[in-house]
């Protein structure tokens, strides 16, 4: 943590005038609670998000770039292991940290800092669960993504249905060998390591018998379908993982055998978390070039900021953006407390806030009327990048669920 805060502290004094923080001004100042370290992190990803990726974003968006150089480019600043512990490379950072971060990075572009985000889950779950020597051979790479990471739990015919997964893997003396496939993976094709979700166990054997393993790109047997045509996150490949008689070392089991649905769903909790400050990143940036638009843009006579009806609306734009991010706030400091209900303080928070904030991405388009639906104007993007997050990390429909259930229970 503390290399980290040097960084930070170097890049700030680097930055001419310092920076200029979305919003700061206002009521919906997005440091307004924070620690002293945890603004100089936030200035750094903010001003970073400005000069890397804000004017690439459009490009990478239309020519469906994967920006790997801005990525590693990123983990200079220690954003490619913001929660793995220091002596392999990681930042050591809390949640609540990294939620800032990817909150400030997502103004940036949304779509590459939600695959940061699942790296960054890949790389706390080897850090959490993994063997020392596991640790040891590929953190250090993954920290600094000269290794890139993906997390493959989704089937074709299993996607909320994660316990009864059915790719399979079976031991054959020092190794395993995996058949199955995944879908709909972040980075597939373009990564070098893989977290698999496996079935080690019977088929009936549901949650308990998942195991963890981590796949290198170049085994036999690992393959890949062709790139999805998504409506967003055109910024990182999304392609199936195919397994075929994969064969790969027990010693690449992460974690224990049985352990895999555990360590999902704790990667997971942490996941939504990350998903969310995404989300809360691209309302933060929509409703900025919104308040700017509305100040320019003049109807009947007058500029748009005078009509009582789309101030009441930006109202509830910024009355939602910041409501979100309290709840992902108060979410990340129940993971870094270890809260009895972290599960469903982080589905509530995922919920809440990737709900809210596409709602309000959707406004901010409405508001720019027909210049709204150009894509000279980047509050399209940000719309088209905040929709899938109510689906993936745990469909809306399943956080309401687990809320329900630990209601009712």
């Amino acid at each position: 943590m503390a290399a980290v805060l040097r960084q930070a502290r170097r890049v700030c004094r680097g930055f001419p005038g310092g920076w200029r923080a979305l919003s700061n001004a206002s009521c919906l100042d997005p440091s307004e609670g924070l620690a002293e370290e945890q603004r100089q992190f936030q200035k750094v990803a903010v001003e970073f998000a400005a000069r890397e990726m804000a004017p690439h974003m459009r490009e990478w968006d239309e020519k469906e770039i994967f920006p790997v150089e801005v990525c590693r480019k990123a983990a200079e600043l220690g954003f490619g292991g913001l929660y793995v512990r220091e002596d392999v490379g990681g930042s050591g950072l809390s949640r609540l940290d990294s939620s800032v971060i990817f909150e400030a990075l997502a103004t940036g572009c949304v779509s590459t800092t939600a695959y940061i985000s699942i790296h960054n889950m890949c790389a706390w779950m080897i850090d959490e669960f993994g063997s020392q020597e596991l640790r040891s051979k590929y953190l250090p790479h993954i920290c600094s993504m000269q290794l890139l990471a993906s997390y493959c739990l989704t089937e074709p015919d299993y996607g909320s249905d994660a316990a009864n997964l059915q790719t399979s893997a079976k031991r054959d003396g020092d190794h395993y060998v995996i058949n199955g496939s995944k879908a709909f993976i972040s980075g597939a094709g373009d990564t070098d390591v893989y977290i698999i979700m496996t079935r080690t166990g019977a088929k009936d054997d549901g949650a308990k018998g998942v195991t963890c393993f981590l796949v290198d790109k170049d085994t036999p047997g690992l393959n890949f379908g062709a790139k999805e045509k998504k409506v967003g996150w055109n910024s990182q490949p999304t392609r199936m993982v195919i397994l075929e008689d994969c064969r790969i070392p027990a010693t690449n089991m992460v974690g224990e055998e049985g352990q895999g649905f555990t360590i999902a769903m704790k990667g997971l909790n942490g996941g939504r978390i990350n998903i969310a400050s995404c989300s809360l990143g691209a309302a933060w940036a929509a409703i900025d070039k919104t308040t700017d638009y509305l100040k320019e843009r003049k109807q009947f006579g007058q500029k748009l900021s005078q009509f009582q009806h789309l101030r009441f609306t930006l109202a509830d734009m910024a009355a939602g953006l910041l409501s979100s991010r309290l709840m992902v706030r108060h979410a990340a400091r129940s993971l870094d407390s270890a809260h009895s209900h972290a599960p469903q303080l982080c589905a509530m928070a995922k919920l809440v806030a990737t709900e809210t904030c596409y709602d309000i991405t959707n406004k901010a388009l409405q508001l720019h009327g027909g210049y709204g639906y150009l894509k000279d104007y980047p509050v399209q993007q940000y719309m088209r990048d905040a929709r899938v997050h109510t689906i993936l990390e745990g469909t809306s429909e399943i956080m309401k669920r687990i809320i329900a259930s630990s209601l009712l229970n």
